[in-house]
């Protein structure tokens, strides 16, 4: 395999400038923010429900809708590049934006096992503080990774290796969500098996997905609907992640995305996944250079919104929410409500080497409403 591959890198203001590598500013910054550079162009962070739950106070929206443990999941990236500078993302400057891979390609063990470590240094401190200050069965657990984000910062999906290392962490019966910006279809095709792969739709149409993710890549709606299509084709659990932006007292004008339901309606006919989550912007980072705290919305905005959507498409139905997250989580009625993962039958299933559908390996769990 080469490791050149052709370069498009452009700055914040969306002006081709050549780079190689990340510079001593984005590592220092990237580092101050907590984050861990692993090898080339992987990196790691610990999430702050990992910290919550290992003080015994609650683990996020994953755990409360798909069972997934919090302190025993590793946050990461393979990739530090992204084709989009979205208006809504926190991240900024801190790692440079490209349409194209380059550069060296770090192994999947390579990338698994120093990822492992810099995250377990990160929670190390967990192991020394009292009783009254951590739940002691989620420290005694934490060692012990089972599951492992796929965003973080940059697009992971562009990991020329992304199908191999996603069968890595199978192999160590870890598994698997991956989050993509709808910009790699042929990345996509790659995938054999995921435990569940994630489409992030930030608008619901053509002009106003332009304003909002500032995408590089001229056929960037092209690109999104191709994703949309692949998805449909998914044997594996798939997600379409809409993260909502209120306008702010002045309207319109401050580019929010909670518009068009009938628009996020047919994209989503198209994607035909089996779950919706419905997320808050939240202000925080280089977003609030574009955004004001007014442009998040509140929970009863995102189930007001919901029940719009849920009119257009009656094959689903409200499964949950999370309010400290202020997410929603919708779900195919043709699942009968099971959204958790059963993953040992996952792993069972992939051992098989058999084919198998999203509903051999889903749960049905009943959870309080939180």
């Amino acid at each position: 395999m080469k490791n050149k591959i052709s370069l498009k890198v452009i700055q914040r203001e969306l002006k081709p400038q050549l780079e190689t590598q990340l510079t001593n500013d984005q590592q220092n910054s990237l580092k101050k923010q907590g984050y861990r550079l692993v090898g080339n162009h992987s990196a790691v962070k610990t999430c702050e429900w990992t910290r919550n739950m290992l003080r015994g106070k609650g683990g996020c929206y994953k755990f409360i809708f798909y069972g997934i443990r919090s302190h025993q999941c590793m946050q990461m990236t393979t990739s530090m590049f992204c084709a989009s500078r979205c208006k809504f993302c926190w991240r900024g400057k801190k790692a440079p934006v490209a349409s194209e891979w380059y550069g060296p390609i770090d192994s999947p063990e390579h990338i698994i096992n120093h990822a492992i470590d810099e995250h377990l240094k990160l929670l190390k401190g967990f192991r020394g503080m009292g009783y009254e200050k951590t739940n002691k069965k989620a420290v005694s657990e934490m060692d012990n990774v089972r599951h492992v984000a796929l965003s973080l910062t940059g697009e992971p999906i562009t990991y020329p290796l992304i199908n191999e290392i996603l069968k890595a962490f199978h192999k160590r019966k870890i598994s698997t969500f991956l989050v993509t910006n709808s910009q790699y279809p042929e990345q996509i095709k790659k995938i054999d098996k995921v435990t569940q792969l994630y489409l992030s739709i930030d608008a619901p149409n053509k002009e106003l997905m332009k304003k909002i993710d500032r995408p590089l890549f001229s056929d960037f709606w092209e690109r999104m609907l191709e994703c949309l299509d692949l998805l449909k084709t998914r044997d594996y659990r798939t997600c379409i992640r809409l993260t909502m932006i209120k306008n702010g007292p002045d309207g319109v004008s401050s580019g929010g995305n909670m518009c068009d339901v009938k628009g996020y309606a047919e994209l989503i006919k198209r994607g035909n996944p089996d779950f919706i989550e419905l997320k808050s912007y939240v202000w925080v980072g280089e977003s609030q250079n574009f955004y004001k705290v007014e442009n998040m919305p509140y929970m009863k905005d995102l189930e007001n919104f919901m029940k719009e959507l849920l009119k257009e498409l009656p094959e689903y139905e409200y499964m949950r929410k999370h309010i400290p997250s202020r997410a929603i989580l919708l779900i195919k009625k043709s699942l009968n409500k099971k959204a958790w993962i059963n993953f040992p039958k996952f792993f069972e299933m992939i051992e098989s080497g058999k084919k198998f559908k999203a509903k051999d390996y889903c749960s049905k769990v009943i959870m309080p409403n939180e």
